[in-house]
């Protein structure tokens, strides 16, 4: 190859030592690549170290029976129903408030809310209606209505006792139990005896915790 001047001379070097760089910068990719498959190769080994097989010693391991499960369910099911049972010996006459209407309210709950609830500034969103039931059906059905009613939400309901106009002597035994009954609920805050476009003295209107 011949040159014409020192000019060309310099500039074919140029190229020369280009290619060069080139070469060892495509080698030195190479080797690092090798150098990450060769890691990732054997990264299980260079995490646990040096391992050996076990000898075998011709004896199976077998698990023990594994334990019986706890009911866990279960449980809770009849600890909820323990919590939420009410009794006919709870005696709620002295937990009333003594006024033209007996009505209850939780310590902590001030006298403007059964207030409001005997001016009606509550809205009730459901009832039910104790007449004609046992003691127990009648108990049992209370029960689950507050129950129920404090998982949807509701806040204000009724319940129709009736003023004891057909029992022995007129006298109003299911009204007292209701109170008692309801007295004992944890849902309950308060209650008062219902207006008389309510169902005045056969129904009170109760206020029940926020679910």
């Amino acid at each position: 190859m011949k040159f014409k001047s020192l000019q060309d001379l310099k500039s074919v070097r140029a190229q020369l030592e280009e290619q060069q760089k080139h070469r060892q910068e495509a080698e030195a990719r190479r080797k690092e690549a090798e150098r990450k498959a060769h890691a990732e190769k054997n990264l299980f080994q260079r995490a646990a170290g040096q391992v050996q097989p076990l000898r075998a010693h011709g004896r199976a391991n077998l698990s023990l029976d594994p334990p019986a499960p706890i009911p866990v369910q279960r449980q809770l099911d009849e600890q909820r129903v323990l919590q939420e049972s009410i009794s006919d010996e709870f005696d709620a006459a002295t937990l009333l408030d003594v006024d033209d209407a007996l009505s209850f309210r939780r310590p902590g709950i001030g006298m403007d809310v059964t207030r409001k609830l005997r001016r009606g500034e509550w809205t009730i969103q459901a009832e039910i209606d104790l007449h004609g039931l046992r003691r127990e059906e009648a108990r049992d059905a209370l029960g689950a209505f507050i129950r129920e009613s404090h998982k949807q939400g509701l806040r204000c309901v009724r319940v129709v006792h009736g003023k004891g106009l057909g029992s022995p002597g007129k006298t109003p035994v299911l009204k007292g139990r209701v109170h008692s009954w309801l007295v004992q609920k944890n849902e309950v805050l308060a209650f008062v005896q219902a207006r008389g476009d309510e169902g005045g003295a056969g129904a009170v209107v109760v206020l029940l915790k926020p679910s």
